[in-house]
């Protein structure tokens, strides 16, 4: 009876997921604020969520829906100029977004073995998460488009120049966003948890 209502529950959650990260996705501002290049993205705390609550796979499949998501877009309507060019690439548009909820459950099941209490464990996790989808976006962006977002931001095509201005968005865009999840992701997680927990 108890695993029934786990998998009912699994089911659920997975599915208002799902929803929450295609509103996000089409309605402005709820995940996505435009700020040059690169957006700052507010999703990946819903798929840090899942990752926490559910576990890594689920987490994992909650990304590759933002994911899919994302490379439609690329190609249907991108959200700025470059994106046409970078997210078509399902490297830079859906690995990324599963590879975060792999890393930010797993990184939560090996905290919760510590000494750290739950919502310590639950805020690294978000940061983990956070910054696995900046790494890994402006990673393959610097090693397979640098050339491309030399030209679009119209700056000198060498790599370190191309370098120093993906290291600025990690600035401006990656820090505030492992910011909002290491708060955000806590705060929605742990009553979702003790209501899993029933």
């Amino acid at each position: 009876m108890r695993s029934q209502r786990s998998r009912i529950f699994r089911l659920a959650f997975i599915s208002v997921f799902t929803a929450i990260i295609i509103v996000q996705n089409f309605v402005p501002f709820l995940g996505y604020i435009p700020l040059g290049a690169f957006d700052v993205t507010l999703i990946h705390i819903t798929v840090i969520i899942v990752a926490i609550v559910l576990g890594p796979l689920d987490g994992a499949i909650i990304g590759g829906i933002w994911g899919g998501i994302t490379l439609y877009r690329a190609f249907a309507f991108p959200t700025s100029p470059i994106a046409q060019y970078i997210f078509i690439n399902p490297l830079v548009s859906v690995v990324p977004r599963i590879l975060i909820g792999v890393f930010a459950g797993y990184a939560y099941r090996l905290l919760r073995k510590t000494r750290l209490p739950d919502v310590g464990a639950m805020s690294l996790s978000a940061i983990i998460g956070s910054l696995t989808n900046t790494v890994l976006v402006l990673g393959m962006t610097y090693l397979l488009y640098s050339g491309t977002y030399a030209k679009f931001m119209n700056i000198p095509p060498d790599s370190w120049t191309v370098l120093w201005f993906i290291l600025g968005i990690v600035a401006t865009n990656g820090i505030p966003e492992a910011i909002a999840a290491c708060l955000i992701a806590p705060a929605v997680a742990k009553p979702l948890m003790k209501l899993r927990s029933r």
